[in-house]
């Protein structure tokens, strides 16, 4: 029997559970093993997202969806195993990135609009087909003196609207992501600004989905935190950014989302963390508030494991430790002398 988007959608956000973003491109992923001085080679890649998939008491525990990329979803494990079987058996639904990067608009020189829509319909067909039950579009939205323009604004949250209805005709939950980036240029970027240009964008994308026939009950939202630029030279209390992003989240999102599943944006693995549990634990909410990261869970065991194999438990270890904080946080049960334990 076909499993309803909703249900697939509440599975998603399920208490104190969030989705890791294992979905970087090989040319991101390559960044992450340079740190690490690995080769970037398919053995190596796999090798790496399987300690991660086997680990056992993350993914069984703390894990309730995993972002892949392309490669990812057809890949096997080194016994064999289909990495989509391993997320399964974990009780974790398999997810596949399907955008194709964000390309210049045209005139400007930071706005971007995300590319991919051509011939999606056929690649949800062969993803599903593969095992994806859930899928992810990411749009960026640069602030800088004279962005962003309504052009830019209104490009990326159509381009989110059509892949979302693409992915429910498909029988696959959309994760819509409009991320607001928070390494806008010098002091203009501060949280207010970062507050403003997050609803202008929200409230566009809301619309655009309406527009689009999307029904909201079965998507997930992944949008940035209300923060002050990286280069701003500001920094906000966690309670603030709480504050500021609960607020406009009330201000934007219907009730009828299930779940909003925040990206970390460049912000530390124990910000990331903080934040969200200062959100849950400050606040009543209408739907569900977790985790979807990829590098605020992955950077710690990705440095453990340094690519060797003697290093596989200890990778595990770590990536075990941040999913486990951040299935707190998804609770509203966080708190700082929990990592000291660690």
């Amino acid at each position: 029997m076909t499993q309803r988007i909703e249900d697939i959608a509440i599975a998603m956000v399920a208490e104190g559970q969030g989705i890791l973003a294992a979905d970087e491109s090989t040319a991101t992923i390559q960044k992450r093993f340079d740190t690490i001085k690995v080769e970037n080679t398919e053995e190596n890649r796999r090798d790496y997202r399987e300690m991660l998939f086997r680990a056992t008491e993350a993914m069984n525990n703390h894990v309730s969806g995993v972002i892949l990329f392309e490669e990812t979803l057809f890949q096997k494990a080194a016994d064999g195993t289909p990495f989509v079987e391993l997320i399964r058996k974990a009780n974790a639904v398999p997810g596949i990135k399907v955008d194709q990067g964000a390309k210049l608009i045209p005139g400007s020189e930071i706005e971007t609009v995300t590319e991919g829509l051509d011939g999606l319909r056929d690649r949800l067909k062969k993803y599903y087909e593969a095992g994806a039950r859930f899928a992810k579009w990411r749009a960026v939205i640069a602030i800088g003196d004279s962005a962003p323009t309504y052009n830019g604004i209104h490009a990326n949250a159509h381009a989110l609207a059509r892949y979302a209805a693409l992915c429910q005709e498909a029988n696959i939950v959309p994760i819509v992501e409009p991320e607001v980036l928070m390494d806008g240029p010098h002091s203009k970027h501060s949280i207010a600004r970062c507050y403003e240009v997050t609803e202008w964008m929200l409230k566009e994308q809301f619309r655009e989905l309406y527009h689009a026939g999307v029904e909201l009950e079965g998507m997930v939202l992944k949008p940035n935190m209300v923060v002050p630029g990286q280069k701003s030279g500001q920094k906000a209390s966690v309670e603030e950014v709480a504050e500021r992003t609960v607020h406009v989240l009330k201000a934007c999102v219907p009730a009828s989302v299930p779940g909003v599943a925040f990206l970390s944006g460049g912000q530390s693995d124990e910000e990331a963390t903080a934040h969200l549990s200062a959100m849950n634990a400050m606040f009543t909410l209408p739907w569900k508030l977790t985790f979807s990261y990829g590098r605020a869970l992955q950077a710690a065991a990705i440095k453990a494991w340094a690519g060797k194999k003697e290093n596989v438990a200890a990778g595990q270890r770590a990536f075990t430790h941040r999913a486990k904080m951040n299935g707190m946080a998804a609770m509203g049960k966080w708190k700082k002398d929990l990592e000291k334990a660690a």
